[in-house]
């Protein structure tokens, strides 16, 4: 099966890119050299739909090293970067991903991986795994199971596992601690305002910015707007987490209320509709909208594009909406996701704690294969909790730091002999 990329001649370019990362993922390393030795996906076929840059490649090498063949495409059409694809495919990697890929060319790059007849399933928002039984139904016996790597990806696997409609078991590697505590909170939280900052050149100190959604990733950009001096608003749907951010030092209110007052705003929901119609007609001329969530039906572009009466470029990546009344409203990298659509995604050191976590959940796949539930309705697993600890240590071994460790007393004045 032919790779499907955009120009095998910027692979140097990737290459050098992927080169920077391997240097800065320490744990990838470490679990490369075990399955180098293992082998544990000797012989079997590894579908992935990750953000196609220099560290989702790097994964993909861990898993070849591992013995996999690997068959690769992007989960979102902006962020894939055409010369990392390209370094890939010299490798030796089966890739089918374009940067800007048209919804049919995104989606042929889907199918083309399912058509390997893939083991086993790593997935960034559910489009993989919905894709396979929905149009390949016969292939599904093929899957041992797989890894979902978002919180979206999670709420669609959810669904179709309470429908008894999910036909193979999936980890959930989004709940696992080392994912979500540090890739949604710290990754988030900086690669959203990378994305921001370089795309719009603009000082963040003294605007305000409104953050829709205050789970793990919304926790994670309101703190770094906060500490560039902007002031914060929070809108949320739960009552708890928007008590967490009152306490947290945020003011939280409705979009409606809201919408008047945001220079910036930023979805973090997983929903849609988060900011339409009656949200942009109260906005200030001039405001910024942006979404960290994994589709792009977050800012309703759909809406604005309905109200505009003029549509034009204001900057690279950006779009300038002008309104009936001659007001301005900015979106940037078409309301996908903005730290890999218009940035490089999360850092190098954050991600290599996220991928070991894939990495080591799609191997205990493959060893438990035997064990896990096959009824429906039974098809998610967690995490193993000593595979994230295994993570943690791994990653204050490379900081060169100790931690305590309970003696033989301690364990039993707390569990008992």
């Amino acid at each position: 099966m032919a790779s499907e990329i955009r120009d095998i001649n910027l692979w140097p370019s990737g290459e050098l890119k992927i080169e920077w990362v391997r240097r800065h993922m320490p744990l990838l390393d470490t679990i490369q050299k075990q399955f180098s030795e293992t082998q544990p996906f000797k012989g079997l076929k590894i579908a992935l739909s990750v953000h196609l840059e220099a560290k989702t490649a790097h994964l993909c090498e861990v898993l070849a090293t591992g013995g996999a063949e690997m068959y690769v495409t992007g989960s979102n059409p902006l962020s894939t970067q055409d010369d990392v694809a390209a370094a890939l495919v010299h490798e030796g990697l089966n890739v089918f991903a374009l940067h800007g890929a048209t919804q049919e060319e995104y989606m042929r790059g889907i199918r083309k991986v399912l058509e390997a007849g893939p083991n086993v399933i790593i997935d960034d928002g559910g489009d993989l795994v919905t894709t396979i039984h929905n149009e390949y139904p016969h292939l599904v016996p093929n899957v041992i199971g797989g890894c979902e790597e978002t919180t979206t990806g999670i709420l669609r696997l959810q669904a179709m596992d309470r429908a008894g409609k999910l036909r193979f078991p999936m980890m959930l590697v989004n709940d696992a601690a080392c994912k979500h505590f540090f890739d949604n909170r710290y990754g988030t939280g900086q690669s959203v305002w990378d994305g921001i900052n370089r795309t719009t050149n603009l000082i963040v100190a003294g605007k305000t910015v409104v953050v829709a959604g205050y789970g793990w990733c919304g926790k994670g950009v309101a703190m770094r707007a906060k500490g560039q001096g902007a002031k914060v608003i929070v809108t949320e749907v739960d009552p708890i987490k928007a008590m967490e951010a009152v306490m947290d030092g945020f003011s939280v209110m409705t979009m409606r209320q809201a919408s008047p007052l945001g220079d910036i705003f930023i979805t973090v929901t997983g929903c849609n509709e988060v900011i339409s119609t009656e949200d942009f007609k109260v906005m200030k001329d001039g405001a910024i909208c942006c979404n960290a969530g994994h589709f792009d039906v977050e800012v309703s572009v759909a809406d604005l594009h309905r109200m505009a009466v003029k549509e034009a470029p204001a900057r690279n990546n950006i779009t300038a909406y002008t309104l009936a009344d001659g007001k301005v409203i900015y979106v940037i990298a078409e309301g996908r996701l903005v730290n890999l659509a218009a940035g490089d995604g999360h850092p190098a050191e954050i991600m290599d704690m996220s991928f070991a976590i894939q990495a080591l959940s799609a191997e205990w796949v493959v060893k438990h294969r035997d064990e896990l539930s096959s009824k429906p309705g039974e098809m998610l697993h967690n995490v193993p909790g000593e595979t994230d600890r295994r993570v943690a240590e791994l990653k204050l071994a490379d900081w060169g730091i100790a931690i305590d460790h309970l003696t033989k007393e301690q364990k039993e004045y707390l569990y008992g002999k």
